[in-house]
């Protein structure tokens, strides 16, 4: 069940979504985020980074800003990458915990109500992982030896690495910067945030079937640039503890 009502220690929350040609999903995920935490927190702001969308994402989100006074919108000229949208999004918060996830609506953006009660005093990250996979069977493959391969690779203690549903706080973003502009990022952030000695919790979250549009990530050039930022990534923070 979802909480409604307020009964934890966050007061603040910002909710960051990286929006690349999402104009389906992306303001009913807007509203929905901003209705299920505004019940449990004093503070909530929406912040969605449109990265160099291509079709009428940027438009429908600056028709939504002017009418919901606790959204921000972010826009990329070029489509920088995932990572690149994450990092504006977290950069732009001014919340003391920020919760992201994405904008295809692969997940239940209500659902971040379900992390809000478990970021007690003594957590710093609450972590989803997903109850089964919306994805056809071969993403379900690839994306489990992607997890098993980063999961050894980078030595994380994560159930799901690449659960884009979160919630930290922002501090950990500030006081160490994340660089990956693709998905990598992910990765980059379990393994500096764990490095740092974060105090972890983890929940189950529901994912569904892509309701529109075509994942970047599952293309040959895209898998590409994520493979070399990821053994990039390897070198610099795990051989060279960096």
């Amino acid at each position: 069940m979802i909480p409604t009502s307020r009964s934890t220690t966050i007061a603040t929350v910002s909710a960051v979504f990286p929006c690349y040609n999402d104009e389906p999903t992306i303001g009913r995920l807007v509203d929905d985020v901003h209705d299920a935490l505004c019940r449990l927190v004093a503070d909530v702001e929406v912040i969605v980074v449109n990265d160099g969308s291509a079709d009428g994402s940027g438009v429908l989100l600056d028709r939504l800003a002017v009418t919901r006074p606790w959204l921000r919108v972010i826009h990329h000229e070029r489509n920088g990458g995932y990572g690149q949208a994450l990092i504006s999004g977290f950069s732009a918060a001014r919340n003391d915990w920020i919760f992201y996830t994405d904008g295809d609506a692969q997940y239940d953006a209500r659902e971040a109500a379900l992390l809000v009660p478990l970021a007690t005093a003594d957590v710093d990250i609450v972590q989803g992982y997903k109850i089964g996979r919306g994805d056809s069977w071969h993403r379900k493959v690839i994306g489990r030896i992607y997890h098993h391969v980063v999961k050894a690779l980078f030595r994380l203690k994560v159930r799901d690495t690449d659960c884009d549903f979160r919630l930290f706080r922002r501090s950990l973003f500030t006081e160490r910067p994340l660089v990956s502009t693709s998905g990598v990022i992910c990765v980059e952030m379990m393994r500096s945030f764990e490095s740092a000695g974060a105090r972890f919790v983890e929940t189950p979250v529901h994912h569904y079937f892509r309701p529109a549009g075509r994942s970047q990530f599952f293309r040959v050039r895209a898998l590409a640039h994520s493979a070399r930022q990821l053994v990039e990534l390897w070198w610099r923070m795990v051989v060279r503890g960096r």
